[in-house]
């Protein structure tokens, strides 16, 4: 199925799934559509109720709770996949909980640990050019949380005169604007006095010269901008220079880590929801679950009543 695909190929690019679990969400929602599809419905039009009957019928087959879970977990990203894809208008599953599993908070790097990647990110790079994109496409990120597609296919035009703030075309042709850091401006800047000066025969230049000339970070494929693959796997290989164990770092994580930091901060969850393009108020709410278990850690560890006595 089309939208089953386009799913599991943003989380191959985006949250850098691992085979096995693309393996895996490709089968449950292959047979959750099987289930939907007799009951006359479709994964866009399934309402919570049917993944209510669904579930309880793998209770009822005698699935396991592990399973079960995964399945849940699977058609919950699914549907919130569609949801800012634009292929529906709310998100069926956003309030259901898993059979005895509490919900999986999402990856977050610490602010010292984004301080890492981008000391790696100005020193990673063959060329000049090299380094200078990596370091304006992780400043923009993370100064941003833009999702990974918004974020390559930015252009050019969009960041010229120093603007203090970006207009994000986002997932169902929503727009938002979003203010820049001061850092951002400056790498972004950086990149594309580089970027508008490259020799003509030099491989940026003629990238700039070709299809690439319209977008921020130019390449030579069929689109004309860097993938998402592009994308992750410079990530990926930023973060390995930085010291982070493979799977550690992905666009998916600097996204949670904007919003977590923000929210450390003591920023609204209403602004944020604003900021990541949510439509869902309830998508943004995990990251009030990320920051309670940090304070609940902190507590444990710093309150001297909370240490064990010697």
């Amino acid at each position: 199925m089309r939208q089953i695909s386009a799913f599991l190929d943003a989380q191959a690019a985006e949250a850098g799934a691992a085979r096995n679990t693309l393996l895996a969400y490709g089968r449950d929602l292959a047979d959750f559509a099987a289930f939907t599809a007799h009951r006359g419905l479709t994964l866009a039009t399934v309402a919570r109720e049917d993944i209510e009957t669904y579930l309880s019928r793998c209770e009822a087959e005698g699935l396991s709770r592990a399973t079960r879970a995964r399945r849940l977990s699977a058609i919950r990203q699914f549907t919130r996949f569609a949801l800012e894809e634009g292929w529906r208008n709310d998100d069926p599953a956003i309030r259901l909980t898993g059979p005895g599993r509490s919900q999986r908070l999402p990856r977050v790097l610490s602010q010292p640990e984004i301080a890492r990647l981008f000391d790696a990110a100005g020193q990673h790079g063959a060329t000049p050019e090299d380094r200078a994109r990596n370091l304006a496409a992780l400043e923009l990120a993370y100064a941003t949380g833009m999702r990974v597609s918004e974020l390559v296919s930015l252009p050019a035009a969009s960041l010229r005169g120093d603007p203090e703030l970006l207009l994000i075309r986002g997932k169902g042709g929503r727009e938002r604007m979003v203010p820049l850091t001061a850092p951002a401006r400056r790498a972004t800047a950086a990149w594309l006095a580089l970027r508008d000066t490259a020799p003509p025969d030099s491989p940026l230049g003629r990238l700039v010269a070709g299809k690439g000339g319209r977008w921020l970070f130019p390449a030579a494929g069929a689109e004309g901008h860097m993938t998402r693959q592009a994308f992750h796997g410079m990530l990926a290989s930023l973060a390995a220079a930085a010291g982070f164990p493979a799977g550690k770092v992905t666009p998916h994580v600097l996204r949670h880590a904007f919003a977590t930091h923000l929210l450390e901060g003591g920023a609204d969850l209403r602004a944020i929801q604003a900021l990541l393009g949510h439509a869902d108020l309830g998508t943004t709410e995990i990251y009030t679950h990320v920051l309670d278990e940090r304070l609940r850690e902190l507590v444990l560890t710093r309150h001297p009543l909370a240490q064990p006595s010697s």
